[in-house]
Order: structure tokens, then C-alpha cells, then sequence
């Protein structure tokens, strides 16, 4: 039954935080034509961002 509001949680952080991330302008780091890898780690970055912060709240109202 836990597993199934986590799941509600990660519903609900993913896009928030890939709509906060999107502000944020990865493709300086990366050379001209490297929009790809960029964009491969945006994805990750973002996920391991809403890991982190799901992992928070669960923790958060476990209690």
C-alpha cells in the first residue's frame, strides 16, 4: 500500500522538477555539437533530484 503513494509522489515531483530545471542552461558546459549528452544528463540530474527530494517526503509523513 506504501508503494503505492510513493508512486503518486514521484508523479508529482518529476515534472516540478524538471519545470524548475528548466531555467537552467546545461549546453555551456558541453562542446558545440554535444546536445545529446547534454541532454542525457539533464535527464539524470532531474531524476536523481526527484529521488532525493521523494525520498524526503516519504521519510518526511513516515513518522
Amino acid at each position: 500500500m506504501l508503494l503505492n503513494y510513493k508512486a503518486i509522489v514521484y508523479v508529482l515531483v518529476i515534472p516540478m522538477v524538471f519545470y524548475s530545471m528548466d531555467s537552467l542552461n546545461i549546453n555551456m558546459i558541453f562542446k558545440k555539437n554535444s546536445y545529446v549528452k547534454a541532454r542525457f544528463l539533464y535527464l539524470f540530474i532531474g531524476l536523481a533530484i526527484s529521488y532525493l527530494i521523494v525520498g524526503f517526503i516519504y521519510d518526511f509523513f513516515a513518522y
